[in-house]
């Protein structure tokens, strides 16, 4: 399946998230997190009031870490406990680590307490103005990179699973979040199909970012769906990569082994003319930005580049197909 198009960037050198999925996915929740997940579930029972409310946050984002974090160290320098804490906060000591953690999006009442309890700096106020909850339908794991996505310069994509992601139609699109395991409620797949879709707007909306797609014959190939349905997902990939900014290659069946069969590669360029990659595997993904690994990236991309079909010859094969349907 294609975890990637399933769904603050702090990058560091070979920068990896995982044990996340779908809509659950809780990257750099800190270690000994299941044993203080474990306890805080048997201390549902116990609570009372607005705290019995309070549900974990199914899609955890950047900004309520960075607020978590802010919570601890303020705590910490004060010199209290998570149980202190929780005292003057009104809520159990697990609550307030799960806020430390940026599984729980804090109330008012919760930040105006740690406020006066941690010295009372306006620190906890002004940073809780920029919580925002987690982005619904994007894997856990590939939100980073879907944020740097919306602002490169330049994007490259080489695939040889699916149709990715910015290219996939709609009837596509759900035909792979259907066959996903574990399955998902009828909304968890539509807020995924939205997210998808919602990802698309950029190859409209960013006429001169160039885009490069490489994709492996054999993914247009495999069937999915009735023959209309093939029909319009060739005729959507011919639309998106239609425009002067885009260049669409197919490496064809005959052309045997080549350079970038370790598996699907992405790399952009950020408006500060940076490169980055992204790689991943079953139920992760990884943000690259390490120049060495990048450097050897690019070059197997660029050399791919020269063993796929033309753009007018990979038209040309993708139209053919079609007109085998």
């Amino acid at each position: 399946m294609d975890n990637v198009d399933r769904a603050g960037v702090g990058i560091e050198v070979g920068f990896e998230v995982g044990a996340g999925d779908e809509t659950e996915g809780e990257a750099g929740a800190g270690t000994g997190d299941g044993d203080e997940a474990a306890r805080e579930a048997a201390d549902d029972d116990e609570r009372s009031g607005p705290e019995r409310e309070w549900d974990r946050e199914p899609h955890p984002s950047d900004s309520m870490r960075t607020f978590g974090a802010v919570v601890q160290a303020l705590r910490e320098h004060a010199g209290l406990s998570r149980a202190e804490l929780g005292t003057w906060v009104r809520y159990s000591k697990h609550t307030v680590a799960s806020v430390e953690l940026g599984r729980r999006m804090p109330d008012r009442a919760f930040v105006e307490r740690a406020e006066l309890a941690l010295g009372n700096t306006g620190a906890l106020r002004k940073a809780a103005r920029h919580l925002t909850r987690g982005e619904v339908g994007l894997a856990a794991w590939f939100r980073q990179w879907a944020r740097l996505e919306r602002k490169a310069a330049s994007l490259s994509t080489y695939e040889c699973r699916l149709v990715p992601g910015l290219l996939q139609s709609e009837a596509y699109a759900r035909a792979v979040f259907e066959g996903t395991i574990p399955l998902r409620t009828d909304e968890e797949m539509e807020d995924q199909l939205a997210a998808r879709m919602d990802r698309q707007r950029m190859m409209r909306e960013r006429p001169t970012v160039p885009f490069s797609f490489i994709v492996e014959e054999h993914v247009f190939r495999r069937r999915f769906g009735d023959a209309e349905m093939m029909r319009e997902q060739l005729d959507h990939v011919l639309e998106l990569t239609a425009p002067r900014n885009v260049t669409f290659q197919i490496v064809p069946l005959e052309a045997g082994l080549h350079a970038c069969l370790d598996g699907p590669t992405r790399i952009l360029e950020t408006p500060e003319g940076r490169w980055l990659g992204y790689s991943e595997g079953q139920q992760n993904g990884r943000l690259i930005s390490d120049r060495k690994e990048m450097r050897l990236l690019c070059q197997r991309y660029e050399t791919l580049r020269s063993q796929a079909l033309s753009p007018d010859e990979s038209r040309a094969l993708l139209e053919r197909l079609r007109g085998e349907l």
